[in-house]
């Protein structure tokens, strides 16, 4: 019965289900984490799709040893791992926050370096002659891109990324 997929409920079952696990892979691959001064990772997502608690065991298993906290802006619940377990955690942001979106006000010194670096190293590895974007935006839809750090422009100038390099020193264990 579960197999016959001319039958429309069976269908739509399978359907719905092939959505959502293909939503709950693109969290685990596109959740990237910022370091707060209090030596929390946090990171904010929007799925289509309520997949937090499908992706829970991935991140729980993959950053075991470090505290996080990955917030859905979308259902405005997140979760949060204190090192031992997983709990669902509701959170009320500032009005300067931008609703859980902006939170660099809270980011460890250095957290802002590694962005760049993050950024730079992404735009030198990209090959200019090899670009597909078609199949680029097919794999990493636009959607997700207004949380990746590699899909916002990489300040330079005064005070650009060089200038912060010259005078950094490294200070994460």
């Amino acid at each position: 019965m579960e197999t016959d997929f001319s039958n429309e409920a069976v269908l739509t079952v399978v359907q719905t289900a092939k959505k959502v696990w293909r939503e709950k892979h693109r969290m685990e691959a596109f959740v990237r984490f910022q370091h707060t001064a209090d030596d929390l990772y946090y990171a904010i997502i929007d799925p289509d799709y309520n997949v937090l608690p499908l992706v829970a065991k991935h991140f729980e298993t993959r950053y075991a040893n470090q505290r996080w906290l990955i917030y859905d802006s979308r259902r405005r619940f997140g979760l949060y791992y204190d090192e031992q377990s997983v709990n669902t955690v509701q959170l009320n942001f500032s009005s300067t926050t931008a609703e859980g979106k902006d939170v660099s006000a809270v980011y460890d010194e250095s957290e802002g370096i590694y962005q760049q670096l993050w950024k730079q190293y992404f735009k030198s590895v990209n090959i200019a002659a090899r670009k597909n974007t078609k199949l680029h935006i097919q794999r990493m839809p636009r959607r997700y891109w207004k949380f990746l750090p590699e899909k916002t422009p990489l300040t330079t100038g005064a005070g650009g990324l060089q200038d912060r390099l010259t005078n950094w020193t490294y200070r994460r264990a």
